[in-house]
């Protein structure tokens, strides 16, 4: 009775030879994804926002382009060239505060002035307070060139803040004159449609 054990499961695995039921993998695969479902995230969503975005640009683009009126014609306050700005003797150096305040009103000056909205019937207001600012521009270069040649001292100091403070107020009451006229155009139009 002795015999090898391998050659008994050989002979054992020849008898019987295993098959697979028909569709045994389609049952397998719908069993496993109702176990563990795949979740797929729709490729909709990128294109969706994709054309939002799309839409938003052309709509601004077009806002831009139309809104771009020949008619009205740009101001120019202070033509300098850089190479002159480059000469300047500046707030930054005398100290670094100082630059800061200088930063500070400049910028506020050159925001309130890209606020503008000029139109034909408000070009004149425009005009006229552009020549008084440009009247400070000088002012303030005439400051510039006495700190130079004279060196920092309190009164020029105070007169070049309260010059920058003056361009500022000025160029808000610009914009303050701007919108009453804009408010009393449109009343008059209510009241003339009415």
């Amino acid at each position: 009775m002795e015999q090898d054990l391998r050659e008994m499961f050989k002979k054992d695995r020849e008898k019987q030879k295993h098959t697979i039921k028909n569709r045994h993998e389609e049952r397998f695969l719908k069993k496993l994804e109702a176990a563990m479902p795949v979740e797929r995230k729709p490729v909709g969503d990128w294109l969706k926002i994709a054309a939002s975005v799309a839409v938003i640009m052309c709509l601004g683009i077009g806002l831009l382009y139309f809104n771009n009126n020949d008619d009205n014609t740009q101001t120019v306050v202070d033509a300098d060239t850089i190479e002159e700005q480059k000469s300047e003797f500046t707030f930054g150096d005398l100290s670094p505060d100082l630059k800061k305040v200088e930063n500070y009103y400049v910028a506020h000056i050159n925001m309130e002035l890209a606020k503008l909205e000029v139109s034909p019937d408000t070009k004149e207001l425009v005009d006229s307070f552009m020549e008084q600012l440009n009247n400070l521009n000088m002012e303030y270069k005439t400051l510039n060139t006495e700190l130079k040649e004279l060196g920092p001292n309190d009164q020029t100091i105070t007169a070049l803040i309260e010059n920058l403070q003056l361009r500022l107020q000025l160029l808000q009451k610009l914009k303050r004159k701007l919108n009453e006229l804009k408010l009393s155009k449109n009343e008059q139009i209510m009241d003339n449609s009415i």
